[in-house]
């Protein structure tokens, strides 16, 4: 479940590698965008700065004080939304990602993640809609949309969200994840059992604990078979929780798919805790936490 980028220069190349480990991946996008329009810029470049350092705050100001002068930056309104977005503020994303829109009416990649930070904030009506924009600016953006589906499997709309998956298999044919959310909206839109002898066969995604997560909705694994493989990565304590967290979030939907709504109301909650920020599958997680609260 993936995002895109561009730029050849070396001094482009050698900023964007000094930053990746600092900010996640749809971020580097919106700095590569910023970098092609221009960052020599003495603004740009220590808003670039800051953030190789870890300095939103002053980043944030920085694009600020650029916008002042540039209202009609639309790449910089980018830039200053994802930061927002990374640090945990989805009202001032989706206002700086507005702005951007105003003045890139047609780039489906902007309406798209507006729809992200929408669902962030649960509104699952707001989300729906920007996806559907997506979709009719750019077609081809339709299948790679599993935002969308997982947003329709929360606002009910199961069919929808099943043949939303059913797309996205054909672009992205072994991930358990797109498997899973096909059998979660199968399961309410039909039966568990009918969703089991629909679910769709994966082989090559070897990410932990994926395999024995495919193999739990397939009924020939157990729940401890699934916390068992997150538990046995190596060293690495962040690879475990990230492990961890993805089994916590599988587990408690397979319950709720399953009806056995006091297990999954535990992991659920175990799995938002535990979710990782700038992850699109940890703002999942908080949401449905959010959802059961409510």
């Amino acid at each position: 479940m993936v995002w895109p980028g561009s730029r050849s220069r070396l001094q482009s190349a050698a900023i964007m590698h000094r930053i990746r480990r600092l900010i996640p991946r749809f971020l580097v996008l919106a700095l590569t965008l910023v970098c092609a329009s221009g960052a020599e810029t003495p603004t740009v470049e220590a808003a670039l700065q800051a953030m190789r350092q870890g300095d939103s705050t002053n980043a944030i100001a920085t694009l600020g004080a650029l916008l002042k002068d540039k209202p009609e930056d639309s790449r910089a309104w980018h830039l200053r939304a994802q930061i927002r977005g990374m640090t945990g503020d989805a009202d001032g994303a989706i206002a700086d990602l507005g702005e951007a829109i105003r003045r890139e009416p047609k780039s489906p990649y902007l309406v798209e993640e507006r729809g992200m930070m929408h669902f962030r904030r649960n509104d699952l009506e707001k989300a729906l809609a920007d996806f559907d924009r997506a979709n009719e600016l750019d077609p081809r953006m339709d299948p790679q949309n599993w935002q969308r589906g997982i947003a329709l499997y929360y606002a009910g709309r199961f069919a929808d969200g099943r043949r939303q998956f059913e797309r996205h298999q054909t672009v992205n044919p072994e991930d358990v994840e797109n498997a899973v959310w096909h059998f979660l909206c199968h399961a309410r839109e039909k039966s568990p059992e009918a969703a089991r002898e629909a679910l769709i066969p994966i082989r090559g995604d070897t990410r932990v604990p994926m395999k024995e997560v495919h193999q739990l909705f397939a009924g020939k694994a157990t729940p401890a078979d699934v916390i068992r493989a997150a538990e046995e990565t190596p060293a690495d304590p962040k690879a475990k929780r990230r492990h961890l967290f993805y089994a916590r979030l599988y587990l408690g939907l397979y319950f709720e798919a399953t009806g056995e709504k006091a297990k999954a109301s535990e992991h659920i909650r175990a799995a938002a805790g535990m979710a990782p920020q700038g992850d699109y599958m940890g703002d999942v997680a908080r949401v449905h936490a959010r959802r059961l609260k409510e």
